[in-house]
């Protein structure tokens, strides 16, 4: 998976914070209360976001409706697993990754690795 543009995933903030379908103009009076930026530049990501499959749109009146199709987590996993592709030792970067887990993140790993487990994954 290709890691999101700066531009791309703070618009992708958004919907991922709100978790709710939003229109170009929420997202970017929402980003302009941080910094100047143009309706036609978040538009125009928006579309390449949705192009891409990040987003799903709906025609609400004149202006489209989009929606997050993937959460946050689960594109932090795939950045997650793509980095471990990048190793021709999986099992030795596993052990440098979790080496810089805190002890609060070694328990949910834990926890998950138990929970994949039961769902007979």
């Amino acid at each position: 998976m290709r890691r999101l543009g700066d531009l791309e995933a703070e618009i992708m903030d958004r919907f991922w914070t709100w978790n709710r379908p939003a229109t170009v103009r929420e997202v970017v009076d929402d980003i302009n209360r941080v910094r100047p930026l143009a309706y036609t530049t978040v538009m125009t990501v928006t579309n390449i976001l949705y192009s891409k499959g990040w987003l799903l749109r709906d025609k609400q009146g004149r202006a489209w409706s989009y929606t997050a199709v993937r959460s946050r987590e689960a594109y932090a996993a795939a950045l997650m697993e793509d980095g471990l592709g990048a190793s021709k030792d999986r099992p030795a970067a596993l052990v440098h990754f979790v080496e810089n887990m805190s002890e609060d993140e070694v328990t949910a790993l834990r926890e998950a690795l138990r929970n994949v487990g039961r769902t007979g994954r």
